[in-house]
């Protein structure tokens, strides 16, 4: 009975890959190449930032449903015009005789033919004007950051009215403020000092997460998988540890206490340089796990369109499926991670000196 339990388990493996090889051969012979890149175009396509805000597209009949935003250049002026003048970079848009294209999320400035000039490692020499246009991420971190200030301004009015007792939304934010303050906060900065800094951590902690969440909508949202804003935020983190912070803090990184003079100087380098990987750290921390969370998940996705059986696509849906929910605990988890590592900072930069 072992035995044939053995060989049927087998032939069922064997019949599985069998499938899955025969799929993947006739899905080359359609074009599977072509598939692949496509697929790669889409995620690099999600993971940059974009001067329209598409909703949904129709490939075949190339149409782009969404709205167009507000491009704003500085060119020997500052220039104002729509985003739909790219018409998602397939056009040049002409704004006061001058011509620009929109060419991997960069606008640069051509003739009236739309010509890119490349150099030896095929990178783009045209001019580029200053870009201070409101993209897509700009306009998803002024909608959470209405988003949040609605929440908590109904949290304030339901304390003033209800005696310190939330009502409504409140019931769900104030969990979660008191985990900020009591788990957060208090542990990591004590009990003397931790008040200054919670608007700070609470905005970061809320700031993140709900970011995060809305990354894993179909809006194609990814904004803290931008370099760019996490870099703002762990300036932020950097500003204010360093001008809160106290002379037993800046004594313990340019002349350690109770440590010989000659090591005193071999380590005060280290000590000063450690001041801006902290930071560092955080931008990378962020960024990275937020953008190996999605490239991994639309891959996954992606191979559902690749692998055309009956085992292949069931089991990148299944996966996918399961890996959304992980994400899930990602997009809090990360929040978490950088409201703590900036508490601690800050923590260190108020310790009292012990004697």
């Amino acid at each position: 009975m072992q035995n044939r339990t053995v060989v049927r388990i087998l032939l069922i493996f064997a019949l599985v890959f069998t499938t899955a090889n025969l799929s993947a051969k006739e899905s080359e012979k359609e074009g599977n190449g072509d598939l692949k890149t496509e697929i790669k175009e889409f995620i690099d396509h999600h993971l940059q930032d974009s001067h329209d805000f598409t909703l949904f597209s129709d490939k075949e009949a190339n149409k782009h449903y969404g709205f167009p935003l507000p491009v704003i250049l500085w060119d020997n002026g500052v220039k104002v015009f729509s985003s739909s003048k790219f018409h998602h970079g397939e056009t040049v848009a002409e704004v006061d005789g001058d011509f620009y294209k929109l060419y991997h999320s960069k606008i640069y400035k051509t003739d009236a033919a739309g010509t890119i000039n490349y150099d030896d490692h095929h990178h783009a020499t045209n001019a580029k004007p200053l870009d201070f246009s409101i993209t897509k991420n700009v306009v998803s971190m002024l909608l959470i950051g209405l988003l949040m200030f609605f929440m908590f301004s109904r949290l304030a009015k339901s304390y003033k009215k209800n005696n310190g007792i939330p009502t409504g939304v409140g019931r769900f934010l104030e969990p979660l403020v008191l985990f900020v303050r009591d788990d957060i906060a208090i542990p990591n900065i004590g009990e003397k000092k931790y008040k200054k800094y919670m608007s700070f951590l609470l905005t970061t902690f809320f700031f993140i997460w709900l970011l995060n969440l809305l990354g894993m909508t179909p809006l194609a949202v990814n904004v803290t998988g931008n370099i760019a804003v996490t870099l703002g935020l762990a300036l932020l983190t950097f500003l204010i540890t360093n001008f809160t912070a106290n002379k037993n803090y800046w004594g313990h990184i340019f002349w350690m206490p109770g440590v010989p003079t000659f090591m005193k100087i071999v380590l005060a380098p280290i000590e000063l340089l450690g001041i801006f990987i902290k930071p560092f750290s955080l931008m990378i921390r962020l960024y990275a796990n937020m953008t190996a969370g999605h490239v991994v998940l639309m891959s996954i996705v992606g191979l559902i369109f690749i692998f055309k059986s009956w085992i292949g696509s069931p089991l990148s849906f299944g996966l996918a499926f399961a890996l959304s929910i992980l994400e899930l605990l990602v997009a809090a988890l990360q929040a978490y991670i950088f409201t703590m590592l900036s508490a601690l900072y800050f923590g260190m930069a108020n310790e009292e000196a012990h004697h």
